[in-house]
């Protein structure tokens, strides 16, 4: 709850000021040679590498999430995998595809940079979305104009000041602000494509803003995934693996499991040790080692994860642990299980973006496929079970981007990640 650095606030002057940059070194840094540009990126990780305990520190700082985290997944997490996505995207060709050779035509696809590509990022992963965005872009001859969260822009500003020693100028530019900012680069005619993740309506009014000059778009947005739970499964074997899922970096996750549906047979033990995973779990500042959950990122997530808990109390949810925000300083929400939630509450209709997982009963599996596609979201999905072909075929029926099995939101930057309904595009 104390501010810990300054940031300028940057306007729409600084964008245009950003994307002339861009646009003066798009056409050197699109002609560079392949080699040459893999050898840059290479050279970008290995900066982030050797600058890991001061990227962390801003991260945990600016985010919450703490320095280890559950399950491994903190700052250290966010760094060392901002690394490895560098080295791995870098090292990704661009072959030309021949799709005809023969006595009637040859015919190629080649692929080619776009121009200037600008990359909006939320607060809850800044510095590995960033990368997610923008060593793409940069590896296929794009020259990137990056505007972080407000609420976290300094591991990324930190990340362009070390892009910025290697790369040549103009290559990779970044303005921070507010809504302004994103507003100005969403209508800059001299954009030619933007990679955005965040809420659905702030996508929508990107997409509208962008069809000035029919932008490219790139959106991840909102997500609400479900994950189904068979029937055949050990229920204490599984809790952890389905807490860690739905817990990590405080639920504050896009391809986070959101709503867990449980079969009736195995219900009740599964809610119970996931309450007691909850109930041991050490949440605190981020910085003292052996915290694995840190605070809620901003006042207002906090106060609406509170909100839809108290909904669901209201409608007769059992809060078998937390539901509470702890007293004192920081943004501190107690790790949540909300038995029996029900399709229309808000904790399950909505997404709740926050350390609260509602848990539903169910006892057909087909009737249960269609109560996880009624949502408007589809980011991800996952189904657990010790049959993995009958797995598969309920996984394929699930309405997202992403399904997976026994699994949820594992992603690499060599397979494709996005979502379908109101998820996003692209």
């Amino acid at each position: 709850g104390e501010a810990f650095a300054c940031v300028q606030a940057g306007n729409a002057g600084h964008v245009d000021q950003a994307v002339a940059a861009a646009r003066a070194a798009f056409h050197d840094w699109s002609r560079t040679p392949d080699a040459r540009r893999k050898d840059l990126l290479h050279a970008l990780g290995a900066a982030i590498e050797e600058d890991m305990p001061t990227l962390m520190e801003l991260v945990t700082k600016e985010s919450g999430k703490p320095l280890g985290g559950l399950n491994g997944v903190g700052a250290g997490m966010e760094v060392g995998g901002s690394i490895a996505w560098t080295h791995v995207t870098a090292d990704l060709d661009l072959p030309v595809e021949v799709i005809q050779d023969d006595d009637i035509a040859r015919i190629e696809v080649h692929r080619k940079p776009l121009g200037v590509v600008a990359s909006i990022t939320p607060w809850n992963w800044p510095l590995m979305i960033a990368i997610w965005h923008v060593i793409p872009a940069l590896r296929a001859g794009n020259t990137v104009v990056m505007k972080p969260s407000g609420l976290t822009p300094t591991a990324t500003l930190r990340f362009a000041e070390l892009a910025n020693r290697i790369l040549p100028p103009g290559v990779l530019n970044i303005v921070t602000g507010e809504s302004g900012v994103g507003s100005a680069i969403a209508k800059h005619p001299d954009i030619n494509k933007i990679v955005f993740t965040g809420s659905t309506p702030t996508g929508k009014t990107i997409m509208q803003n962008a069809a000035g000059n029919l932008k490219r778009l790139t959106l991840e947005l909102g997500g609400n995934d479900a994950g189904i739970v068979l029937p055949d499964v050990d229920p204490k074997a599984v809790a952890p693996k389905l807490f860690g899922v739905g817990f990590h970096n405080n639920g504050q996750t896009c391809a986070c499991l959101k709503r867990l549906y449980v079969h009736d047979s195995i219900y009740d033990e599964v809610v119970e040790e996931l309450a007691r995973l909850a109930r041991d779990t050490v949440v605190g500042d981020g910085l003292v080692e052996g915290t694995q959950l840190g605070p809620v990122q901003n006042k207002a997530q906090l106060d609406f994860v509170h909100e839809l808990v108290e909904d669901a109390r209201a409608n007769g949810a059992r809060i078998l642990s937390g539901g509470k925000a702890r007293p004192g300083k920081g943004y501190f929400y107690e790790p949540t299980v909300i038995a029996d939630a029900k399709d229309g509450m808000r904790v399950v209709d909505e997404e709740q973006f926050g350390p609260v997982l509602p848990v539903i009963r169910y006892s057909d599996v087909d009737a249960v496929l269609t109560r996880a596609n009624d949502n408007e979201n589809g980011l991800g999905g996952s189904v657990w079970s010790n049959d993995r072909k009958k797995a598969a075929e309920l996984a394929l029926q699930l309405e997202c981007g992403t399904a997976w099995i026994n699994e949820h939101g594992a992603v690499q930057p060599d397979a494709p990640f996005g979502g379908v309904k109101q998820s996003g595009l692209g």
